[in-house]
């Protein structure tokens, strides 16, 4: 088991060690590629007078992040000729990120519109590979005790990269021009680049698959051998169900129903509410490392289930300022400390063999709620089948199946949370 003894010097200890600083801006380089072709690139198209059915067309360029673990695989079973698995990998990624999101600064989207729809998808095909091996290198790099600090600051890097080539990429825009700004994106990635050659290669690295049929087949066969194995997968799914649930119309409830303003909500939701959800990921990543994985689970899934009791609160009261802020300041919060455990969760469930694979499958699962609730939220209050408050009941409610399996699987997530640092 994980000594759980920590005091303040070795909580210290653990935030300051080499490893931790590596994933934080790791973090910084899986994030950043995100809005170039999403938030930053729609605003481009919309100056450039681009048609809105155009732009519809190039959101569906993010789908490799939804369909990465197809060749993950690969990513297990091959070596790149230096630098080992993980970081090897990470390193191709981004030296090709650098050219990609250069050649995007050399297109104009109004004038080579389709050149530019190849990039954004190519750009995220990278972009997901990159995270791909990031996601491997974190599960193989970290001890047992700093999953759930790696999980923090990895998450921490990655929400101030999204602010970069989001928010401050427009900004940037409007007064140097989009080509400086893509070009300077590019180069940003080079922080990426310096961190992966600092980095050493995981202490103990398992060997890869032995063919490339092996390292589709076997990451299954491997899972579906442990004990409980489906129930792991549907906790995996559960766990987040509320909070994903809640949120998927939390703006619409704050705009419709309450009758906050945008502005009330932009200064609320997307500034407080960043700060709350980078305090509670850190925070959450310095009470799982004295907890252990199965208690920061269960206590936080437990606050996120609350927090949605603020939002019927909310929608009982009505209007009022200072309630909104303590409401999405406590739902950032208690969602950041739980995605600090659930990351850690996902990375404590991967064998080291298996790494790319297994946490890409098991990312995409836990990201069915996200993907997937929304019409059913929409459908729901659409057709009035329960008004704003019965709906956060609801999404309370929602949360307990997840709860109620993490407690059955209490042996099985307390036996995940130790060192395995060569598993065959």
């Amino acid at each position: 088991m994980v000594d759980r003894g920590l005091f303040k010097g070795d909580i210290l200890r653990l935030v300051a060690n080499k490893r931790i600083g590596i994933i934080m801006l790791l973090g910084f380089s899986s994030g950043l590629p995100l809005a170039l072709t999403s938030g930053t690139l729609q605003a481009w198209m919309t100056v450039e007078d681009i048609d809105l059915t155009t732009i519809g067309i190039f959101t569906l360029a993010s789908l490799p992040y939804t369909w990465k673990f197809l060749w993950a695989p690969f990513m297990d079973r091959y070596i790149p000729p230096l630098f080992g698995r993980r970081r090897g990998w990470i390193l191709l990624a981004q030296i090709s990120l650098i050219f990609a999101i250069g050649a995007m600064a050399m297109t104009s989207p109004s004038t080579a519109t389709w050149q530019m729809a190849f990039l954004a998808l190519l750009v995220v095909f990278l972009s997901a590979s990159q995270d791909i091996a990031i996601d491997a290198y974190r599960t193989d790099a970290l001890h047992a005790r700093e999953r759930g600090i790696g999980a923090a600051v990895f998450v921490g890097g990655y929400r101030i990269a999204m602010l970069v080539s989001g928010a401050l990429a427009l900004i940037l825009a409007q007064h140097l021009g989009w080509q400086f700004t893509y070009f300077l994106m590019a180069g940003l990635i080079g922080i990426g680049i310096l961190t992966t050659l600092f980095a050493d290669n995981p202490d103990l690295e398992a060997p890869p698959p032995a063919s490339t049929w092996a390292a589709i087949r076997d990451p299954f066969r491997e899972f579906f051998s442990r004990r409980s194995a489906v129930a792991l997968l549907l906790m995996i799914v559960l766990y987040k169900f509320g909070d994903a649930f809640a949120g998927t119309l939390t703006t619409a409830f704050l705009i419709r129903d309450v009758g906050f303003d945008l502005q009330e909500i932009g200064l609320i939701t997307k500034g407080a509410g960043l700060v709350a959800s980078l305090f509670g990921v850190f925070f959450g990543g310095v009470l799982l490392a004295q907890m252990g994985l199965y208690k920061a689970l269960m206590v936080f899934g437990i606050l996120q289930a609350l927090t949605n009791l603020g939002f019927w609160l909310l929608a009982v009261i009505g209007k009022n300022f200072l309630l909104m802020a303590v409401v999405i300041g406590m739902e950032n919060i208690a969602g950041g400390m739980g995605t600090a455990a659930f990351v850690a969760l996902l990375m404590a469930l991967c064998n080291h063999r298996y790494s790319a694979t297994q946490f890409a499958l098991l990312s995409a699962l836990a990201a069915v709620g996200r993907v997937y609730l929304g019409p059913l939220a929409g459908y729901i209050l659409d057709q009035q089948l329960l008004d704003w408050a019965g709906f956060f009941l609801l999404t309370t409610a929602a949360a307990l199946p997840g709860l109620w399996l993490l407690w059955k699987m209490k042996a099985a997530v307390v036996a995940a949370d130790v060192d395995q640092p060569q598993q065959t």
